[in-house]
């Protein structure tokens, strides 16, 4: 069974509704050009809120930061993981898991070609990224990194599971979840506007019918 990540979560009555559905991770989005941005106070509030309740664990998703802003969000947010989602290195990965002792690292790999994927075991170098997640390529002209609601050929992700535990994006939908769980192996799916009846705005129906869907292929695979 997949565990599930709410990505994009922007209001209280969204975060307490993703939990209370299921969800295993909450996605707080610091980026200004999404839809979906939250301030540091914003993220702040709702990251305690998650915690205290002790059910899902709070991603603070950010797009190439600098050192200030990683610890600035360490500070104040106190995330127990950050997801960078731009075009940080291998190298700029490891430099940011140093500066955030005691906070787990996602790193997001925009993917198309088999190729891509197997550059992306650079990020899993000891002292790097814990954990990779794979996303679609943006289209040209694209001013986010993601959540643009496009899907990638999951047949290039064959044998990744077999290596090591990743996460997956990418026009993920409560109606195409399970066949790409039981086709790629994801340990984690990650969904934002497929979720949602608007930018940044999550519906509670498709939440929930997301987080049953993804739940389904493990107890399907158990009987």
């Amino acid at each position: 069974m997949a565990k599930v990540k709410i990505c994009g979560i922007t209001t209280q009555a969204a975060l307490l509704h993703a939990i209370s559905s299921g969800a295993d991770f909450v996605g707080l989005v610091h980026f200004e050009k999404s839809p979906r941005h939250l301030s540091i106070e914003a993220a702040r509030a709702l990251a305690a809120e998650a915690k205290a309740l002790g059910k899902a664990r709070s991603v603070v998703l950010l797009v190439n930061p600098s050192d200030e802003l990683v610890a600035e969000v360490v500070s104040k947010i106190a995330p127990e993981i950050i997801q960078l989602h731009g075009r940080e290195t291998p190298q700029r990965v490891a430099a940011i898991h140093r500066l955030t002792e005691g906070c787990d690292i996602w790193k997001a790999v925009a993917v198309a070609t088999a190729k891509d994927v197997t550059a992306a075991k650079a990020y899993l170098a000891p002292g790097h990224a814990d954990l990779l997640l794979f996303d679609a390529k943006p289209p040209a002209g694209a001013t986010r990194p993601g959540g643009n609601a496009l899907a990638f050929d999951w047949a290039i992700l064959e044998g990744v599971a077999q290596r090591n535990d990743f996460a997956l994006a990418g026009g993920l939908t409560p109606d195409n979840v399970a066949a790409a769980v039981a086709l790629t192996g994801a340990a984690i799916v990650d969904v934002s506007s497929g979720v949602e009846s608007a930018p940044g705005q999550k519906d509670p129906a498709l939440v929930e019918r997301f987080i049953a869907a993804a739940s389904e292929v493990g107890q399907s695979a158990q009987k």
